[in-house]
């Protein structure tokens, strides 16, 4: 198992001149040399192939002892520099200072045989100066998460980083998990991140807040000509075209969020990438109750702050305040916020309406009937992916019954008369739609099927994995990656992965735990 290793970020960048791994701040430098923590029984449970390709890697190298070596810590390839990285943050709307990688550890950058860069990243290797006084330890329970959705979002098209492989590694690790002081000792794990870049919106921040602007600009240089290197050479106009294009891709990314109904839960700005990936699945969840105001993450369940309707605007807040990290690289602000306004606000909405009016199959997108569609959705408690898959079952060109779409309420006892002829006329103004652009039957079905997808992650599904993951049973954690790497199919066989929630987890909020 052989990697080609090229490193760019810390041969071009400084490095922090202490190697003391101690939790302090870190400053002039924008990583810190680390080593994983060794651990005593490392067992594979899981890994990709689709990523393990990517790598230039089969199932040989991955099923082998030094596979799991490597990827659990244990192992340092030649070329590998294990390295974590200083960033800091708006959390939660406030400046939390000083963040880094308190718990992830960078193994190198690896050049394939396609010419591509991709970053190896252990979470859950141990402690680093940025660990800010935790041990820098994962649990099974969240790395599973992280894992599954990883490949989850991959495959429903969605931008993110990947997961080659989650281990464990015969420790326990000491979490609170609801943070109310019932801490309980759970199996400790490691996963394997792969993307081409891990930088995020608080690598600028902190340099910007402590008016290192020379760092600043040292970096944004650095992040141009290995991760943008379309754009040219660094200048004022190529750093404006860059955030040009970083509020393009968080358009594009958020939109897609929309439409398969996902809830990040954590919308921090060192939580946000530079390439519109979706990174750090923490508390996540997906709309299984269309409540515009629902969050998955039990720290945020008092202000609401990253509910799935406030995605957007989150997104552009989050914008503006990388903006004004990358200001003193720029001196005139009007500049950020005009390109803030036409490539994020200007696209998202266009690229909303474009996507809003193909979740019905349609190529116009019409404001009146999606606005009253939410407002249908809204007004009952409904599982938004399976609605719209019922949806596409319809027969919209003659009389339409509207019986396949009670499936998708949880409660039926509020299908009312007054709902049902809200719901009748909605389908009926949805039919006439659907005429005027001459679209059958047959290809309105296709085209959503296209884009609104049958399986997602839900948590009970993975909760149900990682409990018997945590009974050594990796059945399930398997049975569901095969489930999602198709979740546009329909796959008879695993119907009961596209069911409604059941009523014993009506409530599928999370914490931050890991």
């Amino acid at each position: 198992m052989k990697f080609n290793f090229d490193n760019t970020f810390i041969n071009s960048l400084p490095e922090d001149k202490s190697q003391e791994n101690t939790c302090r701040q870190v400053f002039n430098a924008c990583y810190s040399m680390v080593q994983p923590q060794k651990v005593s029984r490392p067992q594979q449970v899981i890994y990709s192939p689709e990523v393990a390709q990517l790598l230039d890697l089969d199932d040989e190298h991955c099923k082998s002892t030094l596979f799991e070596q490597v990827f659990s810590g244990n192992h340092i390839l030649p070329g590998m520099q294990p390295y974590s990285t200083c960033y800091g943050g708006h959390q939660f709307g406030q400046w939390a200072g000083q963040l880094g990688d308190g718990r992830a550890i960078n193994l190198g950058e690896v050049i394939n045989s396609k010419q591509e860069r991709w970053v190896l990243q252990l979470k859950g290797a141990g402690k680093t100066p940025y660990s800010r006084n935790s041990d820098g330890l994962a649990v099974l329970r969240s790395s599973v998460r992280e894992f599954l959705c990883s490949e989850a979002m991959h495959h429903l098209g969605v931008p993110t980083t990947r997961a080659l492989s989650l281990t464990l590694t015969g420790e326990s690790v000491l979490r609170d998990m609801f943070y109310d002081g019932n801490s309980k000792y759970e199996p400790g794990a490691v996963v394997c991140r792969v993307a081409q870049t891990f930088t995020r919106f608080g690598h600028f921040q902190i340099f910007a807040a402590r008016n290192d602007i020379t760092l600043l600009k040292r970096f944004l240089d650095h992040t141009i000509q290995t991760d943008f290197s379309h754009l040219g050479k660094p200048s004022v106009d190529t750093y404006l075209a860059w955030f040009g294009e970083v509020c393009q891709r968080t358009a594009e990314l958020v939109v897609h969020w929309q439409r398969v109904g996902f809830v990040h839960g954590v919308m921090n700005t060192d939580n946000m990438s530079i390439t519109g990936l979706t990174i750090d699945y923490g508390p996540y969840g997906w709309l299984e109750n269309f409540n515009l105001r629902w969050t998955p993450n039990t720290t945020d369940s008092d202000h609401r702050r990253y509910h799935f309707g406030n995605q957007p605007r989150v997104a552009f807040w989050n914008l503006a305040q990388l903006a004004n990290a990358i200001v003193p690289l720029i001196e005139h602000s009007q500049l950020l916020q005009d390109i803030l306004e036409r490539h994020y606000t200007d696209s998202f909405q266009r690229s909303y309406e474009k996507m809003m009016a193909e979740k019905l199959g349609l190529d116009k997108f019409d404001e009146s009937l999606i606005s009253d569609l939410m407002v249908l959705l809204q007004s009952t408690e409904t599982d938004m992916t399976i609605f719209y898959r019922q949806l596409a079952k319809i027969n919209m060109s003659g009389k339409i019954d509207f019986t396949p779409l009670t499936y998708a309420y949880y409660d039926k006892g509020y299908l009312d008369a007054h709902y049902q002829r809200q719901l009748q006329t909605w389908l009926n103004r949805y039919a006439a739609q659907l005429k005027q652009e001459q679209r059958s039957e047959t290809e309105r079905c296709s085209r959503m099927n296209t884009v609104n997808p049958k399986y997602v992650l839900r948590n009970y599904l993975a909760q149900q994995a990682i409990t018997a993951a945590e009974n050594g049973d990796f059945t399930e954690i398997h049975t569901l990656l095969d489930v999602l790497r198709r979740p546009y199919d329909e796959k008879p066989e695993f119907s009961r992965y596209a069911e409604k929630r059941p009523e014993w987890v009506k409530c599928s909020m999370l914490s931050c735990s890991s």
